[in-house]
Parts: structure tokens; C-alpha cells; sequence
């Protein structure tokens, strides 16, 4: 019973240098984004250029930047939470949806957004995608993203390091060491599921970026660059990732790989494609006035595709935690 409490207790303990750091990394790395969607909703225009579709409809504009600021709002909360000794007491629930939601928001932006400067740097002038000067400002990506990216530096590594001494057992080991009961035929079942139902969404992902125009709108179509592809590529290897984690966990496959690397696969890839298939589809029911610029039947497929297919992704991630901490709890008793 002490070997047991001893990570919670060095928890309570207070935060380290390192975790100050981070949670004050975290915390003003909102507050540029924050900012900036607050003077959105209030009818500021800044960073938003004349002509831009964003201007079509502002309730549309002002509910979607108020959920906006709630979502990073969500990050301060999660480093309080994360670093002071009280956090310690929150239901593992409670924190473990937001965390997962906001790596699933942060993880394609942290990968997309560098890989779109490279894209950018070696293409014919640098020049940013089409049609994308006529959205915003091109300073306003830039603020954005490199908050974004901060965000998701520091509240990772505070999540970690929470993890590690709250539930670091659950992680523990390789496959090969997982108890028979914590794999079942609701996992093989889940995961199935899940590797079907991505195929629609992973086709069509690798299709547009591939250069196929075919399901998508005649204003995506013609504003595509380089940018576009890396994020239409970039969906692609995040559902690679939620299904490859579900089949390791559910087969019992590579057995000799560490337990957490399954679990990782799941986590990121299942919040990647389950959150922003999510904002995709949320995004796309108050479409643009122009019917050029709206989301397609194939493209709303896509986007409810990949979040269903997190949503059964993550739920087998569940499932393995939930079965294998009853396990350590009975072993315990």
C-alpha cells in the first residue's frame, strides 16, 4: 500500500521548476489566440481582410469563435489542473476528455503547420496556398499556429509527467505481458469496426491529396496548394495511427513492442481524427454563401467518417485501461 501511493504522494509534493515552466508556457501561449477571437466576436476585423468569407455570416462567426474561446480557455484550466496538488483529486474522466481533446485539436496543427512552412519555403515564391490571402492575414496564421504549437509543447509534457506518477502502471510492460483479460472480443469487435468504417475517409484523404479534385467543392478545388495536400496527407497518417493502435491492442500484434506505444497510437490518432472530423462537420453546418465554397456530401462523409472512427478507437483505448486498472486493483486487494 505505500509502494503504492508514494507517485501521488511526490505529486502533492507541488509542482517543480519544470512543471512551472511549462504551465506558464501554457498559459501565455493562449493568450494571443485568445485575444484575437475576442475582438472577433465583439465585430473587430483585424487580421480579417476585406472580401473574406468569414464576413459572410457573423452569427455563424461569433458562435464558432466563442467556442473557440472556450476550447483554448479549456488549456489554463488543464495546466491548473495538471500541476497543482488538488488536480490530483479530479476524476481520471473529468481530465482525461479534455487532455484527449486537446491533443486530438493540437496534434495535426504541431505537425502540419512546420511541415506547411517547408511546403511553402520550396515552392515558387514561397507563395502561401491559393485564395488563402483572401481568408486572413497571413500574420494571423502565423500567431496563431505558433501559440497553438507552444500549447501543445507545454501541456504535453505536463500531461506526461502527471500520467507517469498517476497511471504510469497502466503503460507498464510489453503486448506479449497483457493479462488475457484486458484483450476480449469487444476489443477484436471495436477495432474491425473501426478499420472498415476508415475506409471511406482514408480513401478520399488520399485522394485529394494525391491531386484528385473528385467530392470536393469548386472553391476547395481551385484554392488548393501545397498546404492543402500536407493537411489532406496529414489525415491520412493520423487514421493510419488510430486504426494501426486499435489492431495492436485488440490482435495482441507486435507483441514485443512496448504497451505504450499502442496506447500512444490510439490516444493521438483517435483524438486527431475524432476532433477535428468533429470541427469539420460543426464548421461546415453554417457553411458560406457561396455554394462554391460549401462542404460537398463526400467531403461531410469524410469528415463524420474520421470521427466516428476515433470515437470507436478511443473506446477500445478505454476499454484496455479501464479492464487492465480493475486488474491492478484486484491483484492489489
Amino acid at each position: 500500500m505505500t509502494q503504492s501511493l508514494a507517485p501521488a504522494a511526490r505529486a502533492t509534493a507541488g509542482p517543480g521548476r519544470a512543471r512551472r515552466i511549462l504551465r506558464a508556457v501554457a498559459v501565455v501561449s493562449c493568450v494571443p489566440y485568445l485575444a484575437l477571437k475576442a475582438a472577433w466576436v465583439a465585430g473587430s476585423h483585424v487580421g480579417i481582410p476585406e472580401g473574406s468569407s468569414l464576413l459572410d455570416d457573423r452569427l455563424t462567426m461569433a458562435v464558432i469563435n466563442g467556442l473557440s474561446i472556450l476550447l483554448d480557455s479549456a488549456v489554463i484550466v488543464l495546466a491548473l489542473v495538471l500541476t497543482r496538488p488538488w488536480g490530483l483529486r479530479v476524476p481520471a474522466w473529468l481530465l482525461a476528455f479534455p487532455v484527449w481533446v486537446a491533443t486530438g485539436l493540437l496534434a495535426p496543427v504541431m505537425a502540419g503547420f512546420p511541415a506547411q512552412l517547408v511546403v511553402r519555403a520550396f515552392s515558387a515564391g514561397g507563395a502561401s496556398s491559393a485564395g488563402r490571402d483572401a481568408f486572413l492575414d497571413e500574420w494571423v496564421f502565423t500567431v496563431v499556429y505558433t501559440g497553438f504549437i507552444a500549447q501543445g509543447l507545454a501541456l504535453g509534457g505536463l500531461f506526461v509527467l502527471y500520467a507517469r506518477g498517476r497511471w504510469g502502471h497502466l503503460w507498464r510492460g510489453r503486448v506479449w505481458d497483457l493479462p488475457v483479460g484486458t484483450v476480449g472480443p469487444a476489443h477484436r469487435a471495436l477495432a474491425v469496426a473501426a478499420a472498415v468504417l476508415a475506409l471511406p475517409p482514408f480513401t478520399l484523404h488520399a485522394l485529394w491529396a494525391c491531386g484528385v479534385s473528385a467530392g470536393l467543392g469548386e472553391g476547395r478545388a481551385a484554392d488548393r496548394g501545397g498546404e492543402f495536400y500536407v493537411l489532406e496527407a496529414l489525415y491520412v497518417v493520423f487514421l493510419l495511427a488510430a486504426v494501426t493502435g486499435a489492431v495492436l491492442l485488440a490482435f495482441r500484434r507486435g507483441r514485443a513492442l512496448p504497451v505504450s506505444v499502442p496506447l500512444s497510437l490510439v490516444w493521438v490518432g483517435s483524438g486527431a481524427v475524432a476532433c477535428w472530423g468533429g470541427w469539420l462537420s460543426l464548421a461546415s453546418l453554417g457553411g458560406p454563401a457561396d455554394l462554391a465554397d460549401r462542404a460537398t456530401p463526400l467531403m461531410n462523409l469524410a469528415y463524420a467518417g474520421q470521427m466516428l472512427v476515433g470515437l470507436l478507437v478511443a473506446a477500445i483505448g478505454v476499454y484496455h485501461v479501464a479492464e487492465r486498472s480493475a486488474g491492478t486493483a484486484r491483484r492489489a486487494a
